[in-house]
């Protein structure tokens, strides 16, 4: 596996990139985040990313980074483990997002590659980080094979916390343009309706909304492409969602209940290298806001206990 040098943080850190390729794959993943900063199918680059990691530190919208300790949103920033309260940072207006300040897109990680299409990363997240209790110990496996990648997470904490882990790639087909004219199917009956700050308001039917992609929908036929929910993906294996554009399609398989669905319409060519609806996120997770809301799945981790989830994005010919 090729590695080579990517640049410097103002820490004084150094970051790498490693180059994954199998088969018709290649992958270039920097140790900054977790980033996958591109994805070649057959020469065509799929994802979103960025040239330098001064960009990644200023321009990126998490292209491509493992988010964490809590992906996606937690309600004015708080949340009441075991009988105690936690204060987080509020970066999203009331809310905390993407594990605060400086979560686990912006940590440098261990890398540890196995062969040419093998790349395992670790960090250890101290007690406190970012407010969070528990020093957690969290790994994530990038693997090419079988027409697609693998993300494999796995964690371990030393005193109960919260963890919602997910990548958060935005992908588009073309290689180019934007994803409107994508088609996406979601395997969900269910999704999350949200209040003006996307906190979830609870689950209600998909039946009769714009959010019903269980037959095949292009992102910009309805609503303008204004997607950034998450959906409760019905029960089984197989594939939960699938991503259509002209001679490709995006299969993706999941061990977590839910995606979130973005379809970028919040990128500001002003602020990042691309513009609106430039590429599409299927973040697999646990639920926004599940700390807060006792009906949703838990997000609870505690001593002894091992987190683990797995998604797989398999690409097919059409």
């Amino acid at each position: 596996m090729k590695s080579e040098h990517f640049g410097v943080t103002p820490e004084g850190e150094s970051v790498e990139r490693y180059t994954l390729t199998s088969g018709e794959l290649t992958a270039r993943v920097l140790t900054y985040g977790c980033v996958i900063q591109s994805l070649e199918v057959a020469g065509r680059n799929v994802v979103l990313g960025c040239e330098t990691l001064a960009d990644y530190r200023v321009r990126s919208r998490y292209f491509g980074a493992v988010v964490g300790r809590y992906g996606n949103r937690l309600a004015n920033g708080r949340f009441e483990l075991d009988g105690k309260p936690y204060e987080l940072a509020q970066n999203n207006g009331t809310a905390h997002l993407h594990g605060g300040l400086k979560g686990f897109d912006k940590r440098v990680w261990i890398a540890d590659p196995d062969g040419d299409s093998l790349l395992r990363l670790s960090y250890v997240s101290a007690d406190g980080e970012e407010g969070y209790p528990g020093t957690l110990r969290v790994s994530v496996t990038y693997t090419l094979g079988e027409g697609g990648l693998r993300i494999s997470y796995s964690a371990f904490t030393d005193a109960p916390t919260v963890l919602n882990l997910t990548n958060h790639s935005y992908f588009n087909l073309a290689g180019s343009g934007d994803v409107l004219d994508h088609v996406v199917m979601i395997d969900a009956d269910r999704y999350t309706p949200v209040d003006e700050h996307k906190i979830p308001t609870g689950i209600a039917s998909v039946e009769g909304t714009p959010f019903d992609f269980r037959v095949p929908r292009r992102v910009g036929e309805r609503i303008q492409g204004a997607y950034d929910h998450n959906y409760v993906l019905n029960p089984g294996d197989g594939v939960k969602i699938r991503v259509e554009h002209e001679d490709l399609a995006l299969e993706v398989a999941t061990t977590q209940p839910g995606v979130q669905f973005y379809a970028g319409g919040m990128l500001n060519p002003q602020i990042t290298p691309y513009g609106p609806h430039a590429g599409l996120c299927l973040e697999t997770q646990h639920f926004p806001d599940s700390p807060n809301q006792p009906d949703f799945p838990s997000t609870v981790l505690r001593p002894g206990e091992e987190f683990t989830a797995r998604t797989d994005y398999r690409f097919r010919s059409r």
